[in-house]
């Protein structure tokens, strides 16, 4: 080791000491990134087999690969989920109990597949009869970026209301890597969701969205502020981002904020529009300079919000 390298490991050793909180130095494991990632890449292989593969499935072959996929997941998960279970509980468990706990975590997150095709086919259907430039389910379970980034966070959504800490966040933020859309695990999407092209979609964790609903690039659904306790510390665990409800369709670059905001069945965003208010049903939102237009779609009349709030 010469004089330059004896001098960098002496400064990061020290360092290691006087900058604590980025150190995990005889701590508890924590779940592997590259295990997460490739237990996403095996899970778009079970809700799109032949989509994700290299070589045709065969039907007769099918049951086969199908079982081989789910016994490497649960075999893969089953550490991860472990780890995490470890980092969230306090009490150290003893192994045979930590492992019976992520087994029967990952088992009842694998149980939800079927379920969670069902839904994913809305999302195809949503985004075929959502562009007119989709030529056919092949072109858009394989183009379409939002198909990945759905089908990657309703399956993290599962975990998450499984307890299971870190891992969701994983996936997400590898979808969100992957297709620039950052969904958070948290929130709830109904069916029918299509997020046209996709880049730059930030929906945050405490989002309520209904059903049939459609995004287009660069739209926020966020939070417009952070409470903080009598220590100026942000509150966690509070209603922060807006709710947006059936057949709303919000288009490029809109921003919605605020946990009290609701966004009315119907309702049109146009581009652009920042809003912190709840618009009611069959709604339509323009901006012309800072002003901002509400009118009712059917009757053109100009409607009065209300106030989001937090």
């Amino acid at each position: 080791m010469d004089c330059t390298q004896r001098k960098i490991v002496d400064e990061l050793l020290q360092s290691y000491l006087e900058s604590g909180g980025i150190n995990r130095i005889e701590c508890g494991n924590l779940p592997s990134k590259r295990s997460i990632v490739s237990v996403c890449e095996k899970l778009l292989q079970l809700l799109f087999p032949g989509y994700h593969d290299e070589e045709p499935v065969p039907a007769d072959e099918l049951e086969m690969i199908t079982g081989e996929r789910i016994a490497d997941i649960i075999e893969t998960l089953q550490v991860e989920v472990a780890k995490a279970i470890q980092l969230r509980d306090e009490e150290e468990l003893p192994a045979a109990e930590l492992k019976e706990k992520a087994h029967t975590v990952v088992c009842g997150f694998l149980g939800h597949l079927p379920d969670l095709r069902k839904v994913l086919k809305t999302d195809v259907i949503a985004a075929y009869d959502g562009d007119p430039a989709a030529k056919n389910f092949d072109e858009i379970i394989l183009a379409y970026p939002c198909i990945e980034a759905i089908a990657i966070q309703r399956c993290a959504h599962r975990l998450y209301h499984l307890d299971v800490p870190l891992i969701p966040r994983i996936m997400t933020e590898y979808a969100h890597n992957l297709t620039g859309i950052d969904i958070h695990p948290g929130a709830t999407i109904g069916t029918h969701f299509f997020i046209d092209h996709g880049t730059g979609v930030v929906i945050g964790e405490t989002c309520e969205i209904g059903n049939h609903v459609k995004l287009y690039h660069g739209v926020t659904l966020g939070a417009r502020n952070f409470p903080k306790d009598k220590d100026g510390r942000v509150v966690k665990g509070t209603k922060r981002h807006p709710n947006v409800e059936d057949n709303v369709v919000i288009y490029p670059h809109a921003t919605v904020l605020g946990g009290k905001t609701t966004l009315g069945k119907n309702s049109t965003i146009g581009a652009n529009v920042f809003l912190r208010e709840s618009i009611p049903e069959d709604s339509f939102v323009t901006t012309v300079g800072e002003k901002l237009n509400v009118f009712n779609k059917i009757t053109g009349e100009v409607v009065e919000t209300e106030e989001g709030g937090d």
